[in-house]
């Protein structure tokens, strides 16, 4: 005999908040289409969306100020408004998810040792080789990015700590101080270096062509697919290795996944615009705000949220400094340690 228990039914409880957070959702792609349209607007010279349109779609020929005009959209605004949107998704997304991985909620994607590294093969490959072309150095400074993440999870996975989201934090801070004292080393010691890392490591996305924003943007597609799919399990890590371990989850093989995410999603964004600080770490506890812990909602929301803040950092930039630039870098590092210090202050940190 089937008895109906009325109000014990969870689908009712649940459709609220859901309904709310695709409604948030939606919100965000209409701000982040709005931040775009805007990133091709604002500039040194101001433009109308009229003559966006023209200088995306018109015909310049024989008309010298129609030429200037899809110059400026095509050749300048066009390529760091998207390269803006693949480095802040990329980013979001990797701090969102370095952060679940360690259950640290001030993790950042720089905890994997990814920035330093990255930096580190930059100036290796100016001092050694005398590469000036972004594609060139853009390739080092992956492979330096990588290249660290897989130390930092190779010597976190030693010893009688292994695996544990407090020896990840340990070896990664670990890494970085070391890299980024032979970073100094050797920039030091090279001019040529020096001139590059001074404006790379400012974090810029202007400047950038196509065919650096093409590369990292396959790399930053397949770490969005490796994101996506280990989102069960990071809700499942959170809950307690022992519990994981009893619901069935391969925890070596989970966070691995989310290791190798996070490395191609950080290391293609660092690798195109240079290191960008606190921006993962940033919008992580935004989206924390708007989902609380479920991270199969928290990562898509990071993931928007990153492209917003970056592309609205970046216009800001072109702003502040009026005709000249300040590099979005820059102004996220500006914003990004006040709410850095707020959180503390607050002491509103809260579980990943």
């Amino acid at each position: 005999m089937v008895v109906e228990q009325r109000g014990l039914d969870p689908a009712p409880a649940l459709e609220g908040p859901h309904r709310r957070r695709r409604l948030w959702l939606a919100g965000l792609l209409v701000l982040l289409a709005a931040a775009s349209v805007l990133s091709l607007v604002v500039g040194a010279r101001s433009l109308t969306p009229a003559e966006v349109w023209q200088g995306l779609f018109g015909d310049p020929a024989g008309d010298q100020r129609l030429t200037d005009i899809t110059l400026i959209v095509q050749t300048l605004r066009v390529p760091r408004t998207v390269l803006a949107v693949v480095a802040g998704i990329g980013l979001g997304v990797a701090g969102a998810l370095i952060q679940g991985h360690t259950r640290n909620p001030i993790a950042d994607t720089g905890l994997l040792g990814v920035n330093s590294g990255a930096s580190f093969a930059v100036v290796l490959a100016v001092s050694l080789f005398g590469l000036q072309s972004p594609l060139q150095y853009m390739w080092f400074a992956f492979l330096g990015a990588a290249a660290a993440g897989v130390v930092v999870f190779g010597l976190s996975s030693l010893g009688r700590g292994a695996g544990n989201p407090l020896t990840l934090a340990l070896a990664g801070q670990g890494v970085t101080l070391f890299l980024a004292a032979m970073t100094t080393a050797v920039a030091l010691g090279s001019t040529q270096a020096l001139d590059v890392l001074r404006f790379w490591n400012a974090g810029s996305v202007q400047g950038v062509g196509f065919d650096v924003i093409w590369v990292a943007a396959v790399f930053v597609g397949v770490g969005l697919v490796l994101a996506l799919l280990n989102l069960p399990v990071i809700n499942l890590l959170n809950l307690g290795d022992d519990v994981a371990r009893g619901l069935g989850v391969n925890i070596a093989a989970g966070r691995t996944i989310g290791v190798v995410a996070v490395t191609l999603l950080a290391g293609a964004a660092t690798a195109a615009c240079g290191p960008i600080a606190f921006l993962g770490l940033m919008v992580a506890h935004i989206a924390r705000w708007f989902t609380g812990p479920d991270y199969r909602w928290l990562v898509p929301y990071a993931g928007l949220l990153g492209a917003i803040v970056l592309l609205l950092g970046d216009i800001a930039g072109r702003l502040v400094a009026r005709p000249a630039e300040l590099q979005a870098g820059i102004v996220i590092a500006l914003i990004g340690a006040p709410f850095f210090a707020v959180l503390v202050w607050l002491g509103k940190f809260r579980q990943a």
